[in-house]
């Protein structure tokens, strides 16, 4: 992972686990993180594939959380400095990541190979999943999916398929 995306990342992930938490305990909350980390991690690596990107978005900054929060119902609540660099389209396409598989399989294959490991993201275990359950619910992250799910298609090569 490059270093400009490090902040991105770790903020963006943080975000996810603080607008969708763990349920249960320590262990719960570090399977939940986990989770978010990988489908964030990929997200990133998409959406900034150059080291020109990534150096933009070093530079620019990413955007910040607030858009984010106020379709969640959090728009006022949190001032942390870690907010400035979450990233709104890497948590939409991580969203997209965390409740789809199939998506999720087909976006780590567009990756460059590299060292990276995202077995929680593409094989949960039943801990995984229970320790998830908010982050990986479909209907609650699709306000956040739905940002940009077509942008995330799109760079993947895939139609958007038709709402039911």
């Amino acid at each position: 992972m490059p270093a400009h995306l490090s902040p991105v990342t770790a903020a963006t992930a943080q975000w996810l686990t603080r607008s969708f938490p763990a349920s249960g305990g320590a262990l719960s909350a570090a399977l939940c993180e986990i989770q978010a980390r990988q489908a964030v991690t990929v997200a990133a690596r998409l959406r900034y594939p150059t080291p020109m990107d990534v150096e933009l978005v070093g530079l620019a900054g990413p955007g910040g959380a607030a858009r984010l929060d106020g379709i969640t119902g959090a728009a006022g609540l949190g001032t942390e400095p870690w907010r400035s660099w979450v990233d709104e389209v890497v948590a939409s396409w991580a969203a997209c990541l965390l409740s789809d598989p199939a998506l999720a399989a087909r976006a780590v294959a567009a990756l460059p190979p590299g060292p990276a490991e995202y077995h929680r993201l593409l094989s949960p275990d039943p801990t995984d999943t229970s320790s998830a359950t908010l982050l990986r619910h479909p209907d609650l992250l699709s306000p956040v999916a739905r940002l940009h799910q077509e942008s995330l298609l799109a760079r993947l090569g895939q139609e958007a398929t038709p709402a039911a």
